[in-house]
């Protein structure tokens, strides 16, 4: 039982970490909790469904569409809502407001253009046996999807003059412009990057287990609990709050019940709150 319940943690870490690390990567730069971050991540899971389903294009063409629609959808809100705001130099209240707004804006609207129905992907999940644990192949790709998403991400920010003028961004805005960095073009791209890697995990999440268009505010809230136990703005800090999150939740239920999840997750982000609100790791 533990294996298996160290496993499970692990795939639920997986889907968190990758919602925390566009969420840390756009917070990071632009100091604002975008609260559309989930639903534009959904987004990618609907368009993947809707050229598998419907026009019938196989899962990998599919998959690759689905998260270039949610980088884009990213992006253009970016360009269109939130650099107007940074323009105007409105306040972090403001950005709050308008992210919800548009969370939920897109939120209805996929429930228009999918209705409230339940989606479940039409492809065959084959479960695999091997010393005592079960694991499918939606899993195991999620795991090593993961892996991929990190290192790529880490590799951008660390070892690229792209990643050199994110970390500028983040320290200082201002100074950034003055020495030449074109910050809202630098933003816009922040916001695309962010925005496809949130695609990937509402991918990966409704091949698991369906889409629904609620899921995306539980995406949000998932990856924002993993950024601030981590440490919000710091890639490194999200993924260990996505793990610890993971395992306190599937440890809890494990030991009372499923339905106690959520309350498991909102209790650790209370002690994290109140004990160690910068995070396991400081920006």
């Amino acid at each position: 039982m533990i294996p298996q319940l160290i496993l499970n943690s692990l795939i639920a870490a997986s889907i968190y970490s990758l919602v925390a690390l566009g969420f840390n990567l756009i917070y990071s730069t632009t100091k604002f909790f975008n609260l559309s971050h989930g639903v534009v991540g959904l987004i990618g899971g609907y368009v993947t469904f809707y050229f598998t389903k419907t026009l019938g294009l196989e899962i990998i063409p599919s998959v690759i569409v689905g998260i270039l629609a949610a980088g884009l959808c990213g992006y253009f809100l970016d360009k269109l809502v939130f650099r107007k705001l940074r323009n105007k130099h409105a306040s972090d209240m403001v950005f709050l407001i308008a992210s919800l707004g548009l969370m939920t804006a897109l939120q209805a609207g996929l429930a228009i253009v999918f209705t409230n129905q339940f989606k479940l992907f039409s492809i065959e999940t084959k479960t695999i046996h091997f010393f005592g644990l079960m694991i499918t192949y939606v899993h195991i790709m999620t795991l090593v999807v993961t892996v991929i998403v990190t290192a790529g991400l880490i590799s951008l920010l660390k070892k690229t003059r792209f990643g050199k003028m994110v970390r500028a961004i983040g320290d200082d805005v201002e100074v950034s412009t003055i020495v030449g960095i074109d910050t809202n073009k630098i933003l816009s791209r922040v916001f695309f990057i962010g925005s496809a890697i949130a695609g990937v995990s509402g991918i990966l999440s409704g091949l698991d287990v369906g889409l629904g268009p609620n899921m995306g505010l539980s995406l949000l809230l998932k990856g924002v609990i993993a950024s601030i136990i981590g440490g919000v703005g710091n890639v490194y800090g999200g993924i260990l709050g996505a793990l610890l999150l993971a395992f306190i939740e599937n440890i809890g239920a494990w030991q009372i019940s499923g339905e106690w999840k959520d309350l498991f997750s909102f209790g650790l982000l209370i002690v994290f709150l109140l004990f160690r609100p910068q995070g396991i790791l400081r920006k």
